[in-house]
């Protein structure tokens, strides 16, 4: 589990591919990084393969994973966010993020707002029904708040403001119209969704006719 505040942009070194699997060398300044830890690269979630002097690390990425995410497009001395697993107990400062992409998003548009700069995203519409105005988001590994959403067939348009500390701190700064992104939303509508569509009673699930619903909850003293 992660926060969405990124700790780090590290550089990717190497990129080994075969038909399986790549295996990434990122170099960043991370210190006590060990095998078996997970780091979001980019907003998704890798495990450490490899540990490499002065912090940097290696990391393998399955074949589903470059099918659902940007990493395919990763070539030695690009860029990359990074965030160490949220340890138990720890502030929990942006909102609660998995490391699991739902969508490649499309950058549609970039416009100066100040100092801020309002960027519009485009997703399929079965990521969009997450997407809420004033909700949370990730989008490449970075816990954004979402400004506007618009619905239009099978996709979604949403916007954000990508504030000076985020330009500075994140690869975010260098998005441009065209370009793609990874995307996840906010899992609570994930759940949420579930539970309104099978139910729940004293603890243990059970499929309900028309799920979750106002009298059901009566019943049960909420």
């Amino acid at each position: 589990m992660f926060t969405g505040l990124i700790e780090a942009v590290g550089v990717i070194r190497t990129v080994e591919r075969s038909a399986a699997e790549w295996l990434l060398r990122v170099d960043c300044g991370f210190a006590g990084v060990k095998l078996g830890d997970s780091i979001a690269v980019s907003g998704v979630c890798l495990t450490v393969v490899e540990v490499i002097q002065a912090g940097g690390f290696a990391v393998q990425v399955s074949e589903a994973t470059l099918q659902v995410s940007t990493l395919g497009n990763l070539s030695p001395g690009a860029r990359v966010n990074l965030e160490r697993a949220l340890c138990l107990g720890g502030r929990l400062d942006g909102h609660l993020v998995q490391g699991h992409v739902d969508a490649i998003g499309l950058v549609e548009r970039i416009a100066p707002r100040g100092r801020s700069l309002e960027t519009w995203f485009r997703v399929p519409a079965t990521v969009g029904r997450y997407i809420i105005p004033k909700g949370s988001i990730a989008i490449d590994g970075v816990s954004l708040t979402v400004n506007a959403v618009m619905d239009a067939g099978e996709e979604s348009r949403f916007s954000i403001n990508l504030i000076p500390h985020t330009q500075r701190e994140t690869t975010l700064s260098a998005l441009t119209p065209g370009g793609r992104v990874n995307v996840e939303s906010d899992l609570l509508g994930r759940y949420v969704e579930r539970l309104l569509a099978r139910g729940a009673t004293c603890g243990q699930e059970r499929e309900r006719r028309g799920g979750l619903d106002e009298a059901f909850l009566r019943q049960q003293g909420f």
